[in-house]
């Protein structure tokens, strides 16, 4: 699966050459064909969930979200090639393509499941793996809603939003909003209010074998992962469950990755853009590392195509 505008030729030529070596087909789906070299076989979007054991998705967060969304009825393994920028979700580096690869092949590799939300509104059903958020449906307006907990009337809300998060987009919106963070292994899930004005105003983890529903008070939006927002009518009710083991991620060195994401999640509260990290290096240390680099021949230099992270 592919990022829709990253410059992923590189990667693809590699997927294609490993796969040559070790007798293996690669497909893609037609809405990409345009995208891919020859050696790559074009399946039609509709077959593609049945027809592939593996997926590696060339992008970034966004990209295995759709993988794991797309494979939802029928997980495989999911290897995550980070092409975007914080990467939670992805393990492997454009750079360590070709390791990962050969790791593949070889077997050594773990599975890290991963939960899914299933989101129902009368006859409309999706998957969310970060999140699910009730939104008001324009400017002045608040999201008022009420919250059941396994038939049980727990309390309502009126908010600007209201998410619903998985372990794994406990480090996403829901983060942003102040909600904790869940332990990837929890069998959970977090509501959490956006700029609370009444009702509950305290974030509220909840069991993974919890029912959980949302009753309007007015016309609401329900966005599922950022997929677009389904409306929520005044009186409906957004039903949703935890759906456990619905996504194989492929992690090669779970213990790397961890401490990679504590880093990135730690990044987030410093009052710092990315840019400016660099006044945190000692200056003579910029400077080594600047020599280090001119040194370097021209192709090999951060930045340059070859080299690009």
């Amino acid at each position: 699966m592919l990022h829709p505008t990253k410059p992923i030729d590189q990667s693809l030529r590699l997927i294609v050459g490993s796969a040559r070596d070790d007798d293996v087909r690669v497909a893609a789906r037609e809405s990409d064909r345009g995208r891919v070299p020859d050696g790559v076989e074009v399946i039609p979007d509709a077959e593609f969930p049945d027809r592939v054991d593996g997926i590696v998705a060339l992008g970034g967060d966004g990209t295995m979200l759709g993988a794991m969304r797309l494979m939802v009825e029928r997980p495989v393994p999911i290897l995550g090639v980070n092409y975007g920028n914080l990467g939670f979700l992805v393990e492997v580096t454009p750079a360590g393509l070709a390791d990962a690869l050969s790791r593949l092949g070889a077997g050594d590799y773990t599975i890290e499941q991963h939960a899914g939300l299933d989101v129902r509104i009368g006859e409309v059903h999706r998957c969310a793996f970060n999140d699910v958020v009730l939104g008001r449906t324009g400017a002045g307006r608040t999201t008022d809603v009420d919250l059941t907990v396994n038939e049980v009337h727990y309390g309502y809300y009126r908010a600007d939003a209201v998410i619903l998060a998985t372990p794994t987009g406990s480090t996403a919106y829901n983060y942003s909003a102040g909600g904790p963070v869940l332990s990837p292994s929890s069998h959970a899930m977090v509501v959490t209010p956006v700029a609370p004005m009444s009702g509950i105003s305290r974030p509220v983890v909840l069991g993974g074998d919890d029912r959980v529903s949302f009753h309007a008070q007015g016309t609401l939006t329900v966005d599922p992962d950022g997929t677009g927002a389904v409306p929520l009518a005044e009186g409906d009710t957004l039903a949703v469950a935890l759906r456990p083991d619905a996504a194989q991620v492929v992690r090669l060195s779970p213990r790397d990755y961890a401490n990679r994401s504590r880093v990135r999640l730690s990044l987030l509260d410093l009052p710092l853009r990315p840019d400016q990290l660099l006044e945190l290096i000692p200056l003579e240390l910029r400077r080594n590392v600047a020599a280090a680099v001119e040194e370097q021949p021209e192709d090999r230099r951060p930045g340059t195509e070859p080299d690009r992270r």
